[in-house]
């Protein structure tokens, strides 16, 4: 059955994968973003999906958000919680900006957005809340106190979430990404890529498609039994 979908962080990268996977699907979605106005424009130009700007960092911004995302295109019945920054440190520099932000950003968020969904979800009997965790989540990650915390966080508030809105027909899972090739990894010298890759079973970096299937997979009507999982896509390298 089509839904409308909500994607956070939903313009680029991993995220805009997401978004068009879904809409692949014949969902109604809607994608926000935080700052890059021009490349919104250029995805919402390119592939029909709604563009929304707002801080999902803030309370506020998200109930207002979703109220808009909901008066234009109906209740959501898909969340994608993707969002995400890093504020890399490690512990004895990190300041407690970059602690709070991107706490803010990666875990509050994942608050912010279910719980403005939430209610109408239980009064629809049906949800999808598919929140993007990282391998640094579960394995820790050196200068990444901050960001392994809020990966690990969203993991934890899954989990809790599954069982409170399993009886409602409201499942809440996890995708797991490792080290994807998206346009941050390229960013990287051909030093440390190789070094990363070394570190790897499959050989390779993963495709933002292979995330994007799936949380296509997991948002389907059909996979209603599949609840609190964390679906880990790592190539093996790290097996939990």
């Amino acid at each position: 059955m089509a839904r409308t979908a909500l994607v956070t962080g939903g313009t680029r990268g991993i995220g805009a994968a997401i978004s068009q996977a879904l809409k692949a699907d014949g969902h109604t979605v809607a994608a926000t973003y935080s700052g890059n106005d021009e490349a919104a424009e250029a995805f919402k130009s390119q592939t029909g999906i709604s563009v929304y700007k707002w801080d999902v960092g803030d309370f506020d911004a998200c109930q207002d958000g979703i109220a808009k995302v909901t008066a234009d295109h109906g209740a959501i019945g898909i969340l994608v919680n993707n969002a995400g920054i890093t504020r890399d440190a490690p512990l004895h520099k990190m300041t407690p900006e970059q602690w709070q932000e991107v706490m803010a950003t990666n875990l509050t968020s994942a608050f912010n957005m279910s719980r403005g969904v939430i209610d109408s979800m239980r009064e629809q009997g049906f949800g999808r809340i598919i929140n993007i965790s990282s391998i640094n989540g579960q394995k820790g990650q050196f200068g990444q106190a901050n960001y392994a915390a809020t990966k690990a966080g969203v993991i934890g508030f899954t989990k809790s979430l599954a069982l409170e809105g399993a009886r409602k027909g409201i499942t809440a899972n996890v995708v797991s990404p490792g080290y994807i090739n998206t346009d941050m990894m390229k960013t990287l010298s051909e030093e440390i890529m190789a070094s990363i890759i070394a570190q790897i079973p499959a050989g390779r970096l993963g495709e933002a498609d292979e995330v994007a299937r799936c949380v296509s997979f997991l948002a389907a009507d059909t996979a209603g039994f599949i609840n609190g999982a964390t679906l880990s896509v790592n190539g093996a390298q790290y097996l939990d």
